[in-house]
Parts: C-alpha cells; structure tokens; sequence
C-alpha cells in the first residue's frame, strides 16, 4: 500500500520525527510481516534513522551539518546549494522491517525528515510491502 503524508516544516533547518506516519502507514495497510519504506521527493530535504530520545543529537547532527556543509560559495543560483548537498548526505529514503506489525526500530532509534531549506510545505510518501 501506498500513503502520502503532508508534512509543515517548523524552521530553515530541522529534523522532524515522522516515525509515528510510517507506524500509522503500517497500522493502516495491516501487514504484519514485511517492508516499509519512506521516501522524501525534495531536493532540499532527506530522511535519516537514529536517536529520538535525546533532542541534543539532533541539534549536534544539524550542527555537524552546518560545519561539513558551510553556506556561501557556491555557483548555484536559488542561494541553496548546502540544502541539496546536506539532502544528498542524508538520503531521500530509509527502509524498515516490519515484523509482527511494528516497525523494527533500535530501542533510541527514530524516523526523521531532515528539513534543509524551510519552512516549507513537505510531502512524506510511505510504501509498505507485505513478504
């Protein structure tokens, strides 16, 4: 089954837990045992797992971002050329097994969309496969 999520993002730069759109995708396609996967269609945003239980290894993430990526210098001329190059490090898609009807998640991990180039208006699409 497929689901598109519509998504507000909050600032220029943010990581915003959707773990709960693919929990609901999963819950409303009623496989139990299978694939679930998030795809990000922005050039300027991406989509990454990790730690949802402490908010600092977001902002540590956006950060380190911020260094490996830093803004000016670049030929591009929209001014947002470290939102696709950040998207690109990040990915546009992250694949879950679901087993027993969840998510397959570490204990700390989390579903993010990494917005890069907000705030904006954002689709979230979610494919879930049964197998």
């Amino acid at each position: 089954m497929f689901f598109t999520f519509d998504l507000q993002t909050p600032s220029k730069e943010a990581m915003v837990d959707i773990t709960h759109l693919a929990a609901r995708a999963v819950q409303q396609a009623g496989v139990k045992e299978g694939l679930c996967m998030v795809y990000i269609p922005h050039t300027t945003a991406g989509v990454t797992i990790n730690e949802n239980a402490d908010p600092d290894v977001v902002a540590d993430i956006l950060a380190a971002l911020g260094r490996i990526v830093p803004a000016g210098g670049y030929r591009h001329g929209e001014g947002n050329s470290p939102a696709h190059i950040k998207a690109s490090l990040m990915g546009s898609s992250q694949t879950v097994i679901v087993h027993n009807g969840n998510l397959v998640l570490g204990t700390w991990q989390g579903i993010y969309f990494c917005e890069f180039d907000g705030p904006r208006r954002r689709k979230v699409h979610i494919k879930v496969w049964q197998g």
